[in-house]
């Protein structure tokens, strides 16, 4: 594949580069000056899972989780580099965001030009960072897009050099991303049509290189499942982790109607658009334009296909929760890039340039001013409170404290609820494999079993404390949920446990009672902790 005229990088690189270096600084500051925000639960699960890791304790042994055991390596590599606290998470984050701005940059450079690759890197930056995607949260689709955007910009020049080892390399890096969360696989799909139409829109097509193109980019893929599926052989949790992300999977992958699924997509993307609406309208204009792009045809397909597997990956099991959508950011922030593109080449002399540049400008800055106080003058605890509501976050580091200070390291705790994050904090060991209550709530055939197991879990090996969390998004229970664990747990509790310790929850505040008299709680959210009898 030839690159056209028209691709060919604007002049003053030196600028382009300075450029791109302010808006990896700004995204950067914008994260450091909130790398103190708290845990969430899914960086709590990452987290205490990849903090097991470090201790010798593999996925699904220690913790049952359908998520795929490529994000808990990287949050294990995370700890060993940053240390076990959520501010190195955080750090982690910001040096992976940075890379990925960067690599968004590079592929639009390479399909455009470096303008489009500014515009493209700018707009990630904001949207990327922005409070409607949850964006300064360790969550797995910031793994995924950093191992996908640079495998598919590997993808795109093997394909034009005719390079199979550039092909090898971007099937690890996207099976890579594959491996950080299920939806990944979109991409790995993507670029198996990518090299299958590369070839199909040639004449004549040469079939004896189709063949070994597809065959090295997809040896490439395999190396890392068949590493992965060995691993999880040797360390004997191969059947677990076969339960947990196939057939638990399937089951959670078939609750929410279509119709709901629907509603919930709206809701989530208008909220979303309205966050940076000018970028999201250059957004709008760089797919609507794309049929009258003076494009290489591959390059073309390339972002129409682009578009599809980035939509499809956030599609599985219609949730569309608002992280999911950080999956979707660098197709999109290309399609602004490409917007760029063609205006700049369609628009002649110095002033209609000027106002070009100045219009980019207004479209980001705007997206800036709109968030401003989340992004420059929210503390943590308001921006957790403002994401997340009255779930225990913020009080999660104190309660795990108290549990540090009247525990030993070989004790262990369990928690009625799906606060995960108490475990990384406490550095203290789950009494079950079952971290989250999420499983046992929902609709399907292994609902009650998963409860049983987890009360036999906490009888026979009685934690010193358990953490009863009285907030309904840990439990997420409702009219179809079987309530067996939670009769039990009354009767449990009350028969075997102490009240010691108490947090109240509200918007603005938390008040801790802990190793008094605990009063009835004044607010609705609350958690409980409750002391073994014979200690």
């Amino acid at each position: 594949m030839t690159m056209t005229s028209s691709t060919t990088t604007v002049s003053k690189e030196p600028i382009v580069w300075g450029l791109l270096i302010i808006i990896v600084l700004f995204a950067g500051l914008v994260r450091y000056r909130l790398i103190d925000v708290p845990l969430e639960r899914d960086e709590g699960e990452y987290a205490y899972t990849g903090q097991l890791i470090l201790e010798g304790i593999p996925p699904y042994e220690g913790v049952y989780s359908m998520k795929l055991p490529g994000i808990y390596a990287a949050y294990a590599l995370l700890l060993a580099v940053f240390g076990q606290t959520h501010q190195g998470i955080h750090l982690g984050l910001l040096l992976i965001n940075s890379v990925t701005i960067l690599m968004v940059f590079l592929l639009a450079r390479h399909l455009f030009n470096s303008l489009a690759g500014i515009v493209s890197a700018a707009s990630f930056a904001v949207l990327s960072v922005s409070q409607c995607v949850q964006g300064v949260f360790a969550n797995a689709e910031h793994f995924v897009i950093l191992f996908s955007t640079a495998g598919l910009l590997l993808l795109l020049k093997g394909c034009e050099q005719n390079s199979r080892w550039k092909l090898f390399v971007s099937g690890i890096l996207l099976a890579l991303g594959f491996t950080m969360k299920q939806h990944g696989v979109m991409f790995c799909g993507m670029a198996i049509f990518i090299v299958l139409f590369n070839e199909l829109l040639k004449k004549p097509v040469f079939w004896r290189k189709l063949t070994l193109d597809l065959s090295v980019l997809s040896i490439g893929m395999m190396s890392v499942l068949v590493i992965l599926v060995l691993i999880l052989a040797l360390t004997g949790v191969f059947d677990s982790f076969w339960f947990w992300t196939f057939d638990y999977a399937k089951a959670y992958l078939a609750q929410i109607p279509f119709v709901t699924g629907i509603q919930v997509f709206r809701i989530t993307f208008l909220f979303i658009i309205l966050s940076a609406p000018f970028i999201w309208v250059t957004v709008c204009f760089g797919f609507f334009s794309m049929p009258f792009q003076i494009l290489h045809p591959p390059r073309k397909l390339f972002i129409y296909l682009y578009c599809l597997f980035s939509f499809l990956s956030i599609c599985p099991g219609l949730y569309f929760r608002p992280h999911y959508f950080v999956l979707i950011l660098p197709c999109a922030s290309l399609l602004a890039g490409t917007f760029s593109w063609r205006l700049w080449t369609e628009i002649k002399g110095d002033f209609p340039r000027i106002a070009f540049i100045l219009f980019f400008s207004i479209c980001v800055g705007h997206a800036v001013i709109q968030q401003y106080r989340y992004l420059f003058k929210m503390t943590p605890f308001e921006v957790c409170r403002s994401t997340y509501r009255c779930n225990p976050f913020h009080e999660s580091p104190a309660i795990a404290t108290y549990l540090q200070e009247h525990t030993e390291p070989q004790d262990t705790i369990a928690i009625l609820g799906s606060e995960p994050q108490i475990f990384f904090y406490s550095k203290r060991r789950s009494a079950s494999g079952q971290i989250y209550m999420y499983p046992l709530m929902e609709p399907h055939d292994f609902a009650l079993q998963m409860q049983k197991d987890f009360i036999r879990d906490i009888e026979e090996k009685t934690p010193k404390y358990i953490i009863d969390v009285q907030v309904q998004a840990s439990w997420a229970q409702n009219v179809l949920s079987n309530t067996h664990i939670i009769e039990w747990k009354e009767i449990f509790l009350r028969s075997n446990y102490t009240l010691s310790g108490m947090v109240e929850i509200y918007e603005d505040k938390s008040i801790y009672h802990w190793d008094e008299e605990i009063p009835n709680p004044s607010s609705k959210n609350h958690v409980l902790i409750y002391k073994r009898n014979n200690y």
